[in-house]
């Protein structure tokens, strides 16, 4: 009866369905066109070089040459682990080498088999810290939510000083941690409790939040926090006497302080993990891997985090020059500088943003803002293992003219030196990243990709009034 009321017939079947098969295959082929591009201009990105955005010296390979003569293999890095347990010398230069290779990510072809993690929970010493691990994540869990019960409803509060009231006082005093309650109590904890029993996963999961900058709520927390200090030292009367009133014991100074010791607790139990697998001589090397690598990006977040206090603390920063604006922000490193427009040589910080690099001058405490640079509009010159010099391109050169033009329209306007070449390498891997990164995202301006359930909807809706209606 149903077939009756409908009436379709085959000629509207094969409509629709030929309708919705080309559709599909569009979508797909949109997609792999797409990920071809991509893949493409990464190929592509040391041989485009040469010519205009970055040059040679930012390639993959020179970069490996900067590290020592007697660089080695994944395997080795192990050994190297290994006798760094027990040797400080050797754990600092393994340190350097995860880093020189944090983004190669070499997988050996045991790692790619699963192992018995029962071996791995047999030990007390490495079952306890699993505990701790996990304990203490709820803890950090319940503690920002008790936090945000005590101080997170100031402007309800009838003797709140004027200095304290409005939403934007809130903001500046507490920041983005309800942001950070929710990363942890969505997605860190739960993470952590379905996985306590597979520990590759766990860690591999956890490697992939810091990957897709799920944990930059605590860079942003960072740089703001100058703000809050200044709020509650200004304030400090108000809140004893709150503190006293609503019977807390810590206080909120303690209460925006447990981010930060989260944080670093990480790497921390990461690390006893790291000693204890050698200890104990547990043969388990996949999850040995994802764990050093975990270890590896916790230490690098570690560092952004603490690296991005001095953001805000920029001296005279033009007007029209919004830090909120110049997108994620990547790493920090001190240089020895010398401005070829001026011809004088200072002690400068260079900040990596998505957006731009911003150049600082170092005097004495305080940084001055000197100069910054949209990725679009430089290149850079790798000229000795510790030093670079960054060039910079007219903005209406064109990249139809000629050689000659283009040469023409680039000048030299600071060289960078360190003293260590691992923070010049460090520096052209992070900046090599944000290249490669806008590069990318410019290929795919343009394209018009629309979601698959609403090109159905709109087909089925338009077969369905021409037919019924």
């Amino acid at each position: 009866m149903l077939y009756g009321l409908i009436n379709i017939t085959w000629f509207d079947i094969f409509t629709v369905g030929f309708t919705v098969v080309a559709i599909v295959l569009v979508q797909i082929l949109n997609v792999l066109w797409a990920s071809l591009e991509d893949k493409t201009a990464v190929a592509t990105l040391p041989q485009k070089s040469d010519n205009n955005e970055v040059r040679k010296s930012l390639k993959l390979s020179e970069l490996k040459s900067l590290i020592s003569n007697d660089s080695t293999t994944n395997d080795s890095n192990t050994t190297t682990i290994t006798a760094a347990a027990t040797n400080g010398k050797l754990q600092k230069q393994q340190s350097e080498q995860i880093e020189n290779h944090e983004d190669e990510d070499t997988i050996s072809l045991e790692n790619l088999f699963p192992c018995d993690q029962s071996e791995i929970y047999a030990s007390k010493k490495i079952s306890y810290i699993i505990d701790e691990f996990l304990q203490t994540e709820g803890n950090y869990v319940n503690n920002l939510k008790k936090g945000l019960k005590n101080y997170g409803a100031l402007q309800k509060y009838d003797q709140l000083p004027e200095a304290l009231k409005g939403d934007d006082k809130q903001q500046q005093l507490l920041g983005n941690i309800k942001e950070i309650l929710e990363l942890h109590e969505k997605e860190i904890l739960p993470l952590m409790l379905r996985n306590q029993r597979d520990l590759k996963s766990m860690f591999d999961e956890m490697a992939q939040s810091i990957d897709k900058n799920q944990f930059y709520c605590y860079v942003t927390f960072t740089m703001h926090k100058k703000t809050s200090l200044e709020l509650r030292k200004d304030n400090r009367e108000f809140f004893q006497n709150y503190q006293n009133e609503i019977n807390d014991r810590l206080g909120i100074d303690s209460f925006l302080v447990q981010p930060i010791q989260r944080l670093t607790r990480y790497p921390l139990l990461l690390q006893q993990l790291i000693n204890e697998f050698y200890k104990s001589g547990i043969n388990c090397k996949p999850v040995l891997a994802s764990l050093c690598k975990l270890e590896t990006r916790m230490r690098r977040l570690l560092e952004v985090v603490n690296q991005s206090e001095e953001i805000f603390s920029i001296e005279e920063i033009p007007t029209e020059l919004n830090i909120e604006l110049l997108g994620s922000f990547r790493r920090s490193t001190e240089f020895d500088a010398y401005n070829h427009r001026s011809r004088k040589k200072f002690h400068c910080k260079v900040f990596l943003f998505d957006q731009c690099l911003l150049c600082t001058e170092v005097r004495k405490r305080r940084l001055a803002f000197k100069h910054y640079y949209t990725w679009d509009l430089i290149e850079l010159k790798l000229n000795t293992s510790k030093s670079i010099t960054l060039l910079s391109k007219a903005a209406s050169s064109s990249s139809s003219g000629s050689a000659s033009n283009s040469h023409s329209s680039i000048k030299e306007e600071y060289e960078f030196s360190s003293p260590e070449s691992i923070s010049i390498n460090q520096w052209l891997r992070c900046a090599r990243r944000i290249i490669e990164h806008s590069r990318i995202e410019e290929s795919q301006k343009g394209k018009l990709v629309l979601p698959m359930d609403l090109i159905l909807g709109v087909v089925f809706a338009v077969w369905y009034i021409w037919h019924y209606l």
